[in-house]
């Protein structure tokens, strides 16, 4: 039966995403439902979640956040948005994708048009995020049972449509951005990098008073309007529209553009885009002599020049605004400090330190940068898996190259990549301190921007481990969902008192807090050897498999 249309099959490729992001992001909601009747347990502890909250405007808008669904969209309502990560990724490679491979080719010679097999592709998708919505909907209204809270399933599943519906967004986004790029790998990485622009550009009204006409140009904003889980804030009909509009004009445009251009080719921007032509030249191949042809390493360094720039403009400005957005908070949180003791017993319930110091703050920010990274790490070893699965690495192979030179060439390649990234956020981080006066140990800062370093190696061995036995889309799919988990893990457990012997099955948990405490040397170490083996594992596979199987 999946075989028997282009939407049946497009959706059950999506099976596993389905269950794994709606059952995933569903339990969240459940287990934090689950837990805030201990978090508020008197009206002290209410005043003191009221007061903390208004320190951290720029993060969320604090309404009701004294009630369990207030709380749950203040502290995660922005957290639900890597729900975003796996529509950007599947609709950059939906049409593109195939084309790289050559698949579509096949597909059309079907007697099936070009529009018809892009609009049951796309119908798929919004199918699959339907679902997710659905789960994630049915398990927060079970989580609210349980705790008797103020809202039904009614808002539950207007909560699920509005992550559906920018997640739809952003979908419909990278589609449209495929038109006009040669990879897939390209459109996802610009929409990714659009993903956490719009998210800060929503956060500036916030921080910058009479600066809300520039948030409305974030489709984050209009999702953020949306807080079904307060019955007394409600939905807004107005802005749940203004997303579907957006996503059915992003879509529709790229069909439009689709259907007109050559398959394989690209969309030609319009010419108010286009760079100033100069005279043609030939084209010329690389002289024999080039540095990028010198070795594997220097190639596949080469290769990766271009998203290393962009994420690393990406994940050091996310280090750089955080500077500023701390610096913002200081003075409020330290009042707040003085004003209300029951503070301090609140902010260790939900995984917070002494509160009265730069680096506390900080620190509990920085968590998402070795994320960040690691999210890096699994596009490019997404791209060592897709070069055997295309054929791509045949070729190499077909020169004199050991093919244990081939693993290790591209994997150094990776860990130049990572180490720059690590550095340059260092210098971000240092030159935002500096600029905004914040006081931060050096050395302590040092150790937090470049001990996220290992975890990216880590993840990377990993997908080059998983590549031996995985197609592309399992090997990344199963990369993107290890790390939701290892975030769920660290960034939720510690609100919900989850055991250490929980808390250590997340990679993330070995950063450790090092703006505050150093760089956790044993557990470091403990990263870059399991990281170590698991390239050994993968360098052992590759060497002994078939290529492309």
């Amino acid at each position: 039966m999946w075989f028997t249309s282009v939407y049946l099959k497009t959706l059950r490729d999506a099976r596993i995403a389905i269950l794994g992001w709606g059952i995933g992001i569903g339990l969240l909601l459940y287990a934090v439902l689950a837990a805030v009747p201990s978090l508020l347990t008197t009206p002290q502890a209410r005043a003191a979640l009221v007061s903390l909250s208004a320190s951290f405007t720029w993060f969320a808008a604090p309404v009701s956040v004294d009630t369990p669904g207030g709380y749950v969209t203040w502290k995660y309502g922005l957290t639900i948005l890597i729900v975003a990560i796996w529509p950007l990724m599947v609709c950059s490679r939906l049409l593109r994708g195939e084309e790289e491979r050559g698949s579509l080719d096949a597909l059309l010679t079907l007697p099936r048009g070009r529009m018809r097999v892009a609009l049951e592709k796309l119908a798929a998708i919004w199918t699959a995020l339907l679902g997710m919505g659905l789960l994630m909907a049915l398990l927060a209204f079970a989580g609210s049972k349980s705790i008797s809270a103020d809202f039904g399933l009614g808002e539950s599943l207007l909560f699920g449509l509005n992550v559906a519906l920018i997640g739809g967004v952003f979908g419909s986004l990278a589609l449209l951005i495929s038109q006009f790029t040669q990879e897939h790998n390209t459109a996802s990485g610009l929409t990714g990098g659009l993903l956490l622009f719009f998210i800060v550009l929503d956060m500036v009204h916030r921080v910058i008073p009479n600066t809300e006409w520039l948030s409305r140009f974030s489709p984050v904003y209009y999702y953020n309007l949306s807080k079904p889980f307060i019955p007394s804030y409600g939905t807004n009909p107005g802005a749940m529209l203004m997303l579907f509009a957006l996503s059915l004009l992003l879509s529709g445009a790229a069909l439009a553009l689709f259907a007109r251009r050559d398959i394989g080719g690209t969309v030609a921007l319009p010419r108010f885009l286009r760079l100033p032509e100069r005279a043609s030249q030939p084209v010329r191949p690389l002289p024999v002599n080039a540095w990028s042809l010198r070795s594997i390493y220097t190639r596949s360094l080469a290769m990766i020049v271009v998203p290393t720039c962009w994420w690393t403009l990406g994940i050091a400005g996310f280090a750089g605004w955080m500077v500023v957005l701390v610096k913002q908070t200081e003075a409020s949180m330290s009042t707040l400090d003085k004003s209300s003791p029951l503070l301090k017993d609140f902010i260790s319930k939900v995984g917070g330190g002494d509160i009265t110091t730069n680096a506390t703050i900080l620190s509990a920010l920085f968590v998402l940068l070795p994320l960040l990274l690691m999210t890096f790490a699994v596009t490019q070893a997404n791209r060592w898996s897709a070069d055997e699965e295309d054929g791509r690495l045949e070729l190499v192979l077909s020169t004199p190259q050991p093919r244990l030179r081939v693993l290790l060439g591209r994997f150094a390649a990776l860990t130049t990549a990572t180490v720059i990234i690590g550095i340059l956020t260092l210098a971000a981080t240092a030159l935002a301190a500096a600029v905004t006066s914040l006081k931060l140990d050096g050395g302590n800062l040092v150790a937090a921007t470049l001990s996220i370093i290992p975890l990216g190696l880590l993840i990377a061995a990993i997908g080059y481990l998983f590549s031996g036995w995985l197609r592309t889309a399992l090997d990344t799919g199963l990369l993107s969902f290890l790390l939701v988990i290892w975030f769920f893990i660290s960034f939720v457990g510690p609100g919900l008192n989850w055991s250490d012997a929980i808390l250590h099955l997340s990679a993330v948990y070995y950063y450790g807090t090092p703006l505050l405490h150093g760089l956790p040397l044993l557990d470091t170490l403990g990263v870059l050897v399991v990281a170590v083996v698991a390239l050994a594992l993968a360098s052992l596979r590759f060497v002994r498999k078939d290529i492309g199987r």
